[in-house]
């Protein structure tokens, strides 16, 4: 399932190498900034966001439908 746009894969790109530049000129120096530019391209490249999916928004431009959301289950036919 993709969830994330075409601009938002960009902005999150830019972002990713704004932080990893800032990371490696050591103006930030915490690791966590790191992880989050490597978190920012991984989930550009997959078009996919986790957080996105948990919420229910998307960027793409794709509407889900309310029934594509459920898993359809059959009921058991028990005595």
């Amino acid at each position: 399932m993709h969830n994330v746009g075409k601009i938002d894969r960009v902005i999150r790109l830019i972002i990713a190498i704004t932080l990893s530049v800032l990371y490696f000129t050591k103006v930030l120096e915490s690791s966590f900034f790191l992880f989050l530019s490597m978190l920012l391209v991984f989930t550009s490249l997959r078009r996919c966001c986790p957080l996105y999916a948990v919420l229910g928004l998307g960027t793409c431009g794709i509407k889900i439908e309310e029934t594509d959301r459920k898993i359809d289950t059959e009921k058991l036919k028990l005595k």
